[in-house]
């Protein structure tokens, strides 16, 4: 991923924060841009609400891989945007929300060392990883109620019907929510895999 300069984002800040979290968050954001490994991606300002916000992690959360049929619980981290899986927007289908499972980092290492990649590919690996260059991955330190750390894998997407996560149940599940910055880190990620033009395709006209 191509390292973007404070200057070349600044303009796609949002409006609505008040002046001191603008200021925490633009000082996170240069942090970002030189490279450094942030920790500050959580609040605990709305652990005990019952809505479900985009960049939620929740536990228990059924996961599935396929083409393997097993269905198994998971932390899993929301994709979905925080308007359309209000329960108050009434419309004429059922809302779907989609998510992604969230993998314990560790594991991922240890599984990598176990398929016998080298040490020093692990390693930069891993470094890449906690500083957010791969595209397709989103690392998230430990914190909230997140015990290790993680990362998410952008492609393994999962959803199910919106109504049946009990909302009434969502601060017993609920590991994090992202801060200001965690949030905008976590679009600026999704906007890279999912939307970047970078195939170069002429796909022409009818």
């Amino acid at each position: 991923m191509q390292r973007f300069s404070y200057e070349d984002i600044s303009q796609f800040l949002p409006r609505y924060l008040s002046e001191d979290s603008s200021e925490v968050m633009k000082r996170e954001i240069e942090r970002f841009t030189k490279g450094e490994i942030s920790h500050s991606l959580y609040t605990n300002r709305w652990l005990h609400e019952k809505t479900i916000y985009q960049g939620d992690a929740l536990d228990e959360m059924l996961v599935i891989r396929l083409p393997a049929p097993q269905i198994n619980p998971a932390k899993a981290i929301i994709l979905s945007n925080t308007c359309d899986i209000d329960l108050n927007n009434q419309r004429l289908f059922d809302s779907m929300i989609v998510y992604a499972p969230i993998l314990d980092l560790m594991k991922y290492e240890q599984a990598l060392i176990n398929n016998q990649v080298s040490a020093s590919k692990v390693s930069g690996h891993l470094t890449a990883i906690c500083q957010q260059i791969i595209t397709q991955i989103f690392y998230l330190p430990a914190g909230g109620f997140l015990k290790n750390d993680g990362l998410v894998f952008l492609h393994h997407v999962c959803s199910c019907v919106n109504s049946s996560i009990d909302r009434s149940t969502i601060t017993s599940k609920r590991l994090f929510t992202l801060s200001d910055f965690g949030h905008y880190l976590f679009l600026f990620k999704l906007s890279l895999h999912f939307t970047r033009l970078t195939s170069k395709v002429d796909r022409g006209h009818s």
